[in-house]
């Protein structure tokens, strides 16, 4: 081995580099890593806002649906009451003898009824 040559190689290794170079490489490098992680932060925040509004939308969505489907139970109570409020009158109509055959009268002049319709159409 020549020592000259390895002296060589050694020095131009660290050619230009003082005592406090490696530190400020190393500090520069830490101060880079710092701004990346500070953008992803960035990023981050971007996105958790992002999904915050949405959450919030889809709650509001949820409620907006929830208070519908509430009416909607409220009118089928009402609906079935009001129905069997009306099958209790037919019922009191076809106990008598004369109810049913007025009944069978209007089954019949709504059959008759929907086979001209049919017909003429």
């Amino acid at each position: 081995m020549n020592p000259r040559g390895y002296r060589s190689t050694r020095t131009s290794l660290f050619d230009g580099i003082e005592e406090g170079g490696i530190r400020a490489t190393s500090y520069s490098s830490h101060e880079i890593d710092e701004q990346e992680n500070d953008r992803a932060i960035d990023g981050l925040q971007d996105r958790v806002s992002i999904l915050k509004r949405l959450s919030g939308d889809i709650h509001e969505e949820v409620e907006t649906h929830n208070r519908m489907l509430d009416r909607m139970g409220n009118d089928m109570d009402a609906s079935r009451g009001f129905l069997s409020g009306t099958v209790d009158k037919f019922k009191m109509v076809f106990e008598t003898k004369s109810s049913r055959r007025m009944g069978t009268l209007v089954a019949s002049f709504v059959a008759l009824f929907l086979l001209v319709y049919y017909l003429t159409r």
